[in-house]
């Protein structure tokens, strides 16, 4: 269903997917942030494009939680944003996001029955850094998110995260646009897109502010598909003093696209982004981080 919601006298826009046998008991609540220059259609399927975002609603139906596909502010290329951390990225709208998806979490928590403890955040590229923001900026409003293809902020117009919270990371060796060793993003590097840590910083930052185990656990994943030049392995980081998690999965080989088994990019756009992980689901994974840590 497609909604407005008025933030500082904005029209903002959703799509909101409820499960066919949604309940009376409290649920879950999950946010998908598209990534820069994105359409909320080309999430849900809408605008017929191969997409995995679209198998969250498969996951709402079969676990009984609803999934909210918010819209952002074009940016300076005309094109859909999120207003994330990166204080000297210059493509970006100006819009108040955080309040954005705040309003969002108060209006549909208000409307239905959603447990307030199991509200989170999943995102891509631009979407995974906004996801990061509302981590540092409204934890108490939030479980846990999950940043695809994304990183801290190097340059951050955001204060440092101060409350612990659950952070996983879905990181690529090879995306060409948010490097994974940090820097400058966009492909060719472009001074107008911000500049970020990398991703081993990115997680170190969480792991640290949780008080996370400094030594992980490590799961290699079959590789199921050898032609798509990449391996997954999962490094968790747990035993936080304030049960929160820090998850790390790193696709060596991987490209700035979210890891999909059913959802699969077409080689055109792979020459684009890279290539695409096909070993792991990702929103079955990111479900899988979020529902353990409901209680």
């Amino acid at each position: 269903m497609k909604k407005k919601i008025t933030i500082d006298d904005i029209q903002r826009e959703y799509e909101i997917y409820l499960p066919e046998n949604l309940g009376n008991s409290p649920e879950a609540l999950v946010f998908e942030l598209h990534g820069g220059g994105v359409y909320v259609k080309d999430l849900t399927a809408e605008s017929g494009y191969k997409t995995p975002y679209k198998l969250w609603m498969n996951l709402a139906d079969k676990e009984n939680f609803i999934v909210v596909y918010p819209q952002g502010l074009n940016g300076s290329y005309l094109k859909p944003s999120w207003n994330d951390c990166r204080k000297n990225a210059q493509i970006n709208s100006n819009a108040n996001d955080v309040l954005f998806i705040s309003k969002l979490i108060d209006k549909i928590t208000r409307k239905y029955e959603i447990d307030s403890k199991r509200v989170f955040i999943s995102g891509t590229s631009n979407g995974a850094l906004m996801a990061l923001r509302l981590a540092i900026e409204i934890p108490d409003k939030i479980k846990a998110v999950a940043a695809t293809a994304g990183s801290m902020a190097d340059v951050s117009k955001c204060e440092d995260p101060k409350k612990p919270i659950s952070v996983m990371f879905i990181n690529s060796t090879k995306d060409n646009r948010l490097p994974y060793n940090g820097g400058l993003l966009s492909n060719p590097p472009n001074q107008k897109h911000g500049s970020v840590y990398s991703v081993e910083k990115s997680v170190r930052i969480w792991r640290n502010l949780n008080k996370s185990a400094e030594k992980p656990t490590i799961r290699h994943f079959i590789d199921l598909d050898p032609s798509d030049e990449s391996t997954v392995i999962a490094y968790k980081y747990s035993n936080s003093e304030n049960g929160t998690e820090v998850v790390l999965y790193k696709i060596e080989g991987g490209g700035h696209l979210a890891p999909s088994i059913k959802e699969r990019y077409s080689a055109f756009y792979e020459k684009l982004m890279g290539k695409q992980n096909h070993d792991i689901e990702m929103t079955t994974e990111v479900w899988n981080f979020f529902k353990k840590l409901e209680h």
